[in-house]
């Protein structure tokens, strides 16, 4: 294991290091940017020069959500899905890259207009921010080594070490289980959690579903079984955009996107180009195997 960690290819590291906490907004002058390369995926908005404009806070940090490629642009799942609402609705989009927390704190300021990068329904969140109406399946997952334990509920870890995202939805279910304060360890960033774990220093590592599905697509040397353990009739499985809570004609604007795209089979598209054609499943042992 340690081996193949000294081994990861150098894009996970760029996701999810090679950026600043520093709020910077994506180069999109055509002028200046460099060729694209076979695997650069380039993106020319098809509204005309007088289409209003969107300022968009997203991490950049979060793949298959929001990252960046060597050129500092913006690309992912995420980052498809608004700028497939924008065209469907007739606004161009800006990314700034902003921490975590400074994607709420921004769009709460008006500082930006929404806040797209991973982020699940929660019912503090309604009531403080708009939120869209979810616009993709995000589950909570457990990912381990194939064959090392046989998990299917946050209940089978009472004897594992486990790591899970620093103040992220994970924590707060263990936290409501109760009894998994001793053996919980928190991380800032997936790459780190997936550190953790190819290093034996936790048994199990809790995120969302598709960044632990994306991890297993790019780094099959390491075997993997991933399991959610959330359905798709939890509100906090889902998907949503975040506005401000006053701005009722953007929050519309956008929801109306989001129907049309869901009755066009957009999102599942964007969803197979970042996953494949993998569908959740709550049987372990298939699970890894569409995995790796």
């Amino acid at each position: 294991m340690k081996q193949l960690y000294q081994a990861l290819p150098i894009v996970l590291t760029i996701g999810l290091f090679g950026c600043s906490n520093s709020t910077t907004q994506e180069n999109t002058s055509k002028t200046t940017a460099p060729p694209a390369t076979e695997n650069e995926d380039t993106f020319v908005s098809e509204l005309p020069d007088s289409a209003p404009i969107v300022k968009v806070a997203t991490t950049g940090t979060m793949p298959p959500f929001s990252f960046q490629d060597d050129y500092g642009n913006m690309q992912g799942i995420d980052i498809d899905s608004i700028r497939a609402i924008g065209e469907e609705q007739g606004f161009k989009v800006e990314f700034y890259k902003e921490t975590w927390q400074n994607m709420f704190d921004t769009v709460e300021s008006g500082g930006r207009d929404l806040a797209i990068s991973g982020i699940s329904y929660k019912d503090d969140r309604n009531t403080r921010y708009g939120l869209s109406q979810p616009y993709f399946f995000n589950p909570s997952a457990m990912m381990y080594a194939e064959g090392k334990l046989n998990a299917k509920s946050l209940k089978d870890l009472k004897n594992s070490k486990i790591g899970a995202m620093e103040a992220a939805k994970p924590v707060d279910q263990l936290n409501e289980l109760g009894g998994y304060e001793d053996n919980l360890t928190t991380n800032t960033t997936a790459y780190l959690l997936y550190e953790d774990l190819v290093q034996d220093r936790v048994d199990v590592i809790l995120h969302d579903m598709p960044i632990l599905q994306y991890t297993a697509k790019n780094y099959p040397e390491y075997k993997v079984t991933i399991v959610p353990y959330e359905g798709e009739d939890n509100p906090s499985a889902q998907q949503v955009i975040l506005m401000a809570k006053e701005n009722n004609q953007l929050i519309d604007t956008v929801n109306e996107g989001i129907e049309k795209l869901k009755a066009k089979g957009t999102f599942k598209e964007i969803e197979e180009k970042w996953l494949g054609t993998t569908e959740p499943s709550t049987d372990s042992e298939s699970t890894s195997n569409q995995a790796s």
